[in-house]
């Protein structure tokens, strides 16, 4: 579900009025409403799909928003695309290779900030894709968000979006490439809170 664009502005004020002293909190993914959108184009026409997330380990620095980092993994055998015979193609040995290759998994390595200092208004997260047991960087425009209406320091429940693109013959994912185009589009929507 799209972030409202109220949100989004509540959101903007997320992380500058930090507690001075707050410790690094870990955050757990909240699976409802949470997943990897992806969009290819199939025959020319864009075509839509989603990857359930397994689990996300999150450590937010709020003094250090810079050495924040994130861990995710991703059920590829539960890869979903709406045409069935795209469907059946997608999890093929020939692009995500599902019954060899399980699991998708993203390991930051470095959080730039956004120019306002913050996690929300162009940051940028670097980090390693190991998909098909290969693993390349790739880096993602990052935003968090807390929750609308809640007070500024109330960091228990946040929402994540993150966006970007692959190349996904980088990952061997080759098939069908007379039919699909080998640019892969993410836009990844999560639920965490704090524990």
């Amino acid at each position: 579900m799209p972030l409202t664009r109220r949100a989004a502005l509540a959101g903007l004020a997320c992380l500058t009025a930090l507690p001075a002293q707050a410790a690094p909190r870990r955050y757990v993914l909240d699976t409802a409403g949470s997943e990897v959108g992806f969009q290819f184009i199939m025959s020319g026409l864009p075509t839509r799909g989603s990857i359930p997330i397994l689990r996300a380990d999150i450590l937010l620095d709020t003094n250090r928003l810079e050495a924040s980092t994130v861990d995710v993994e991703l059920d590829a055998q539960g890869a979903y695309t709406p045409a069935p015979f795209a469907l059946d193609a997608l999890r093929s040995p020939l692009v995500l290779g599902v019954d060899e290759f399980p699991r998708i998994r993203f390991k930051s390595r470095r959080v730039q900030l956004g120019p306002d200092g913050r996690i929300s208004g162009g940051a940028k997260i670097t980090g390693d894709l190991t998909l098909r047991d290969i693993t390349r960087p790739i880096t993602l425009d990052a935003a968090l968000y807390r929750a609308p209406g809640s007070a500024v320091d109330d960091l228990e429940r946040l929402s994540a979006q993150l966006t970007g693109s692959l190349s996904r013959a980088a990952f061997g994912a080759t098939g069908y490439a007379q039919l699909v185009a080998d640019t892969v589009t993410l836009d990844i929507r999560a639920k965490i809170r704090g524990v």
